[in-house]
């Protein structure tokens, strides 16, 4: 059995490419009109690529709430009718704000160490 690799399915090439690697040029050997979603890191995309893309058809749309910029500054890619932008809010549940209260108290009493 082959090993499994991003946007490539048992039947075939997959409809929907969701990154968790930073190379969009993944997507060359996947059907044209494919949905392309990053929600890992906003500079794991070229997206200067990825709006070459998508003005292709390569990728037929895009769904990010991650960007390479902050505040998100790429209006030609954040404009385009294909895309559709959230707010990343993966750190936003209680048990994540918890966490991070947590790792900076630690980080504080580090500090007269």
């Amino acid at each position: 059995s082959k090993s499994a690799k991003p946007g490539i399915s048992a039947r075939g090439l997959t409809e929907f490419f969701i990154i968790s690697m930073p190379d969009i040029r993944m997507a060359k050997p996947m059907k044209d009109g494919v949905v392309f979603v990053n929600t890992s890191r906003g500079d794991n995309v070229n997206e200067y690529d990825l709006l070459q893309a998508l003005n292709s058809g390569k990728i037929r749309a895009a769904g990010l709430d991650v960007y390479a910029d902050e505040p998100a500054s790429n209006k030609a890619l954040y404009n385009h009718p294909s895309v559709s932008c959230t707010p990343h809010i993966g750190a936003a549940t209680k048990e994540a704000q918890q966490r991070i209260g947590m790792e900076i108290v630690d980080i504080i009493e580090g500090f007269g160490k």
